[in-house]
């Protein structure tokens, strides 16, 4: 299977981060291709290293879609440790890979679970899917049962996390190898584009809902969804904003999914089905066939179709169950983003983001809508889709661009809704200061100092939890001292995305800080290729009496 370029650029950066360091981390949004990364990084280990692999996941799709994409992309044979399925650990029978579920691996009541059938020694790296929870007890008696091996690797895979478990997962890996944005992969053409719909829901009373473990609580959050005008303040605007478009829809509670299916149906007979966790397996294959061949147009379901469910053909994603946490928003939103099947396996072989975002605009599925319901949410903070596309913007940009979706009352793109933000929070600024100016123009002073930002004309990017606390080396720094740049205030995330411009100049002959500062004095704002740096340095060197 070809490598799409961020995702070579994952398993590198995986093999780089393991030279210092035993764990790595890799973010990339749903839809990414994320177990495309860890099979071809499990070959590689398998392959050339002659060990074998332990994927960890926490779900039963998640382990049957591991064993058949890695089956898929690498050859290998991947067995199953879970519930009646049973791996060989024989001398002879062992599969080179074996996906297992957490839940298996600490079943007891010691937590010893099955986890303990298998030797460390026999193995050379521990792949943790849906990395967020990592956090999670079970996994860390997992984490120390495997990392016993002193050569034992670890690589972790998630999507958007939320920003509190950022820092927390900095604690459970060494390093960031790979953090590819939502809004990255739909500017690069390999997800759709995300438009934002809120509807104003006026018996949606959130204020008197307690927060529990970061997000709303179950019980609160039950009696508020399952008010009858509620559901069909719900029901109804739905109905009407998707027209033939097909929806998942997600809930809080069953009552809420049960009913919300019923009030579709009265509407239009036989359009929509639900499902919960509880919901038998062979009924639930039934529904999700219905579903994705057009037989029904609306889905409901709690809490199953999060993780683990692929269907390129849904077109919205109706958020029927408000929340705080940025990661379920991001596994719900997720859902919708893949392009259509018509165009998605042809993506790879396009050779520019712009064939590729062009692709997906004359595709039958241009975009996905999110439909959010608000009403009066008290002190609660709850997600967007700016929340899980702004990974790099500030909290003020997300704030703004959420803010200015709820009050304009139709679709809104939401990748343009932050860079208005970000374009009008600076332009407050710039104003600001220019009014400050004016009462401390007697303050003038100069420093040498100079902000590399400015000129490698790039956007600091905001730094992320796992970040947090951590330095550059003292080699880092060095580094970025000798080619001019003051690390003073620099944190150590805009250190390293300065370091990665750096290599990147020097490996495409481009201006270095030093010459790109010289040639921003003179004008020279843009990157010169790299035959026409020489000359117009000699030119200034000679202007100006200089070398």
């Amino acid at each position: 299977m070809k490598m799409r370029p961020y995702q070579q650029e994952a398993v590198d950066g995986v093999f780089a981060a393991w030279r210092e360091a035993r764990s790595a981390l890799v973010v990339l949004p749903t839809g990414c291709g994320k177990t495309v990364v860890f099979a071809e990084i499990a070959r590689r280990v398998c392959k050339d290293e002659k060990k074998r692999v332990m994927v960890l996941a926490h779900r039963e799709e998640l382990v049957f879609q591991a064993k058949e994409k890695i089956h898929a992309v690498t050859g290998l044979d991947a067995h199953v440790e879970m519930g009646e399925y049973k791996a060989d650990t024989g001398l002879f029978g062992a599969s080179p890979v074996v996906v297992s579920t957490v839940q298996t691996h600490t079943a007891g009541g010691d937590g010893g679970g099955r986890m303990t059938k298998f030797d460390p020694m026999d193995f050379g790296l521990l792949i943790i899917d849906e990395a967020h929870h990592a956090t999670a007890g079970s996994y860390k008696r997992c984490i120390d049962w495997y990392m016993r091996n002193p050569e034992m690797k670890m690589l972790g895979v998630t999507a958007t996390p939320d920003r509190a478990d950022e820092e927390a997962l900095g604690q459970v890996f060494d390093a960031v190898a790979k953090n590819y944005e939502v809004l990255d992969a739909i500017h690069d053409g390999w997800l759709v584009n995300v438009q934002q719909e809120m509807v104003s829901v006026g018996h949606l009373d959130l204020s008197q809902v307690r927060t529990t473990a970061g997000d709303l609580n179950a019980g609160d959050l039950a009696k508020v969804l399952n008010d009858e005008q509620t559901l069909h303040e719900i029901a109804y605007p739905t109905i009407d904003i998707c027209g033939t478009r097909r929806a998942l829809v997600f809930a809080a509670t069953v009552d809420q999914a049960e009913r919300l299916c019923e009030i579709f149906n009265r509407h239009r007979n036989g359009c929509s089905g639900w499902l919960c966790g509880k919901t038998d397996k062979d009924e639930r294959k039934k529904t999700l066939a219905a579903f994705r061949e057009g037989a029904l147009q609306f889905v409901c379901n709690v809490g199953v179709l999060t993780e683990g469910f692929d269907d390129d053909g849904v077109e919205v994603v109706v958020m029927a169950r408000p929340t705080k946490s940025r990661s379920l928003y991001a596994q719900m939103a997720g859902r919708g983003t893949r392009p259509h099947s018509s165009i998605a396996h042809s993506l790879g072989d396009m050779h520019s983001a712009a064939e590729r975002v062009s692709a997906i605009q004359s595709s039958p599925k241009p975009n996905c809508l999110v439909i959010d319901f608000v009403g009066n949410s008290g002190r609660h903070q709850l997600c967007t889709t700016a929340d899980i596309l702004g990974g790099n913007y500030t909290d003020e940009e997300v704030a703004m661009a959420s803010l200015k979706a709820r009050e304009c009352g139709k679709p809104v793109d939401m990748a343009d809704a932050l860079d208005d933000a970000r374009k009008e929070i600076a332009e407050k600024r710039l104003r600001e200061a220019a009014k400050r100016a004016a009462i401390v123009c007697r303050a003038k002073y100069t420093t040498k100092n100079v902000n590399p930002f400015d000129v490698f004309d790039m956007t600091p990017t905001i730094e992320r939890g796992w970040d947090k606390g951590r330095h550059l080396t003292e080699k880092q720094t060095q580094l970025l001292e000798r080619n001019g740049i003051s690390t003073d205030g620099i944190s150590y995330t805009q250190g390293r995305q300065l370091l990665s411009e750096l290599f990147r100049r020097w490996d495409s002959k481009l201006p270095t800080f030093k010459q790109q500062r010289v040639l921003n004095t003179a004008g020279f704002v843009a990157p010169l290729r790299p035959s026409e740096t020489k000359k117009v340095m000699d030119k200034l060197a000679q202007k100006w009496g200089t070398k």
